[in-house]
């Protein structure tokens, strides 16, 4: 049972970072609404925060009627999922009124490109994707980080085209991402 403390002490950590970024997510979707933001994409909104939430059951499940121990390589890990949550910051904090867990977009708006939206279109989905991966590992919940790689992927492949098309709509996104893929890191100039 000693490794349940590590456990639920991350547990605890994102379950809390989670609740910190929805209420920024609210505040700052008020903000864009009153600039005149438009919503997109909330028909896959509530089954993406339903995965979200089934990740959180299904890696507890996994962890404690399994008995899943720590990894043997668990400093990795555990170094990689720290590494993304400076990445993750530093998204947040790049788009700064602009970010959300919702697709919300104002006509007209610059396109973020400091931070690093200088290497990568979507910085924040790299983020989560590598979370639904590191963290069941960490606890060789290989059930779940398989499942819910899956699953992200098609949450994703519905997710981001949906942003890009609100985004080249309503923006120059197209002139600022002209040459850059999803997932490839390139330096726009």
């Amino acid at each position: 049972m000693n490794n349940l403390v590590p456990f639920v002490i991350l547990i605890v950590f994102i379950s809390f970072q989670r609740v910190v970024e929805l209420f920024i997510a609210r505040n700052n979707e008020k903000w864009m609404k009153r600039q005149g933001a438009i919503e997109f994409g909330n028909k896959h909104y509530k089954y993406m925060v339903f995965m979200h939430l089934l990740f959180f059951v299904a890696l507890s499940t996994e962890k404690i009627l399994l008995n899943r121990g720590l990894s043997p390589v668990w400093p990795i890990f555990l170094t990689v999922f720290i590494l993304a949550q400076f990445l993750r910051g530093w998204a947040i904090s790049s788009l700064g009124k602009y970010w959300n867990t919702k697709i919300l977009v104002l006509k007209h708006a610059q396109v973020v490109r400091k931070g690093p939206y200088r290497f990568l279109k979507h910085p924040n989905y790299f983020v989560v994707t590598t979370e639904l991966l590191i963290v069941p590992l960490l606890f060789n919940a290989f059930y779940t980080a398989l499942l819910f790689t899956i699953l992200n992927f098609m949450i994703l492949s519905i997710r981001i085209p949906e942003e890009e098309k609100a985004l080249r709509m309503l923006t120059e996104y197209d002139e600022v991402f002209h040459d850059c893929h999803r997932f490839i890191p390139k330096i726009v100039k």
